[in-house]
């Protein structure tokens, strides 16, 4: 099976368990907030066999499936993050399948969309799912694996692919292809591919947004084109959602067996922005002890918050029934956090600074984090991390780094400081959470032994 087929959080039996390390340190909820910035976030299904709406925010007036449609006009800033998969049923059915986002506008003077990012990846043949090593220095973007891991690092980067105009004008009670591309499985062994795409939009006007799943047509020569405006409007005024579906959630107080399930709706947030410091109103943060660590939780969710009791999953605005109750796992959701670290001991100091992915708690069963050695083979975390900071002779210093990260894996530094007597240095740490991984990690400071 694919990783992009993966089930959410899935632990698989190893013939031979690895050995359980705990590492005895303290585990810190992450300052900070997620901002307010609406996510349109189309997920589900994730595999797709049947043309239909994926997620509609239209109004539900009209149109022949009520229940498909949310509701829910964006004005301002807004992001969009897509990701789907295409696959052959029966294997002999090789037809294009076509994923489209079609934007409305309602009202009775132009909007202008803004498209301020986009990228949109397959799995086959852009970015596919190699292996790599669980660290790689990433300076120019070219290293990466799967279709999430290479959007999230052109978002991180500020990039956009050449193809995406730079904006979008919607006449009045008009509406407008955002996007209309294929997911191509012809060709394939096996005949399966991905899509993942993330956007950063901004409009001046109310408008309303649907992803749609539909198969190519056929021109008279028995070649593919890709369906018209007309053809997808046609399919949001008389479709419904696209089957088969996802795993129905668990509402999030059950005490049974747990599905978090997909997401299809509009989440809230798009930013994570963070001061790691001692306490509120503090501009330090305390380097640890020689010898010793201490975490911030990173997309924690509801029963992997590893003690801290924070759950990071963006709340759902508007959300389909069948659908996960939060965005469990902030995909495509930006964390910005800066450390001031402070030395202020009389003895020079040297601090590491890593992401790790621990084995998933949600309360520490153990004083600490607990890994394991060696890691099982499950990839849950795959994608760039950036960290910038002034090195030990005062340069300043920007570097990307690909982690490949496995259940219960420590992590190797992201960078070591040599800190002198009461000395600070300002760190930070940028990413974009990736499709395709599996939370929590961590962001690990700790004080070598000298």
């Amino acid at each position: 099976m694919l990783p992009f087929l993966s089930t959410l959080f899935l632990i698989q039996a190893t013939p031979n368990p690895p050995q359980e390390i705990v590492k005895p340190q303290e585990v810190r909820p992450l300052p900070g907030q997620l901002d307010a910035v609406p996510m349109f976030n189309s997920n589900s299904p994730e595999l797709v066999l049947k043309e239909g709406i994926l997620l509609s925010t239209f109004p539900p007036e009209g149109k022949k499936f009520p229940a498909a449609h949310l509701n829910f006009p964006f004005s301002g800033r807004f992001d969009l993050f897509a990701h789907h998969v295409a696959k052959a049923e029966p294997p002999e059915n090789l037809q294009t399948l076509y994923l489209g986002v079609i934007v409305h506008n309602p009202g009775r003077v132009p909007v202008k969309l803004d498209i301020l990012q986009a990228v949109s990846y397959l799995s086959q043949p852009d970015a596919p799912f190699i292996e790599l090593p669980a660290m790689v220095e990433n300076p120019d973007g070219r290293v990466y694996a799967g279709p999430g891991s290479r959007a999230t690092n052109d978002i991180l980067r500020g990039l956009t692919q050449a193809e995406w105009p730079a904006q979008l004008l919607i006449p009045p009670g008009n509406s407008q292809m955002l996007m209309n591309l294929p997911i191509p499985v012809r060709e394939l062994t096996p005949p399966l591919n991905g899509r993942s795409t993330i956007m950063r939009l901004r409009s001046n006007g109310k408008v309303y947004m649907a992803s749609l799943a539909m198969f190519a047509k056929q021109n008279p020569d028995g070649s593919e084109r890709a369906p018209t405006l007309e053809e997808w409007q046609q399919l949001l005024e008389t479709g419904d959602l696209s089957t088969p579906r996802d795993k129905t959630p668990t509402p999030l107080d059950a005490v049974s067996n747990f599905i978090y399930g997909r997401v299809a709706g509009v989440a809230r947030g798009s930013v994570w922005k963070a001061q790691l410091v001692d306490r509120p109103g503090s501009f330090d943060l305390t380097i640890p002890q020689p010898g010793e660590a201490f975490s911030y939780g990173l997309s924690t969710l509801v029963r992997g918050t590893l003690g801290t009791n924070q759950v990071q999953s963006a709340p759902m605005l508007v959300r389909y029934p069948d659908t996960a109750y939060q965005a469990h796992g902030n995909y495509a959701i930006e964390y910005n956090l800066t450390l001031p670290l402070s030395n202020p001991t009389p003895q020079p100091q040297t601090v590491t600074i890593a992401i790790q992915t621990p084995i998933k708690e949600d309360q520490l069963s153990q004083p600490g984090l607990r890994f394991f050695a060696p890691p099982p083979q499950q990839v849950f975390f795959r994608g760039t991390v950036r960290i910038s900071y002034n090195d030990d002779w005062g340069i300043p210093r920007t570097r990307y780094f690909h982690l490949v990260q496995r259940r219960g894996q420590q992590g190797e530094p992201l960078v070591q400081l040599n800190l002198p007597p009461g000395s600070r240095r300002l760190v930070a740490v940028d990413f974009v959470y990736p499709p395709d991984a599996t939370p929590p990690q961590v962001l690990t400071v700790e004080t070598l032994k000298r």
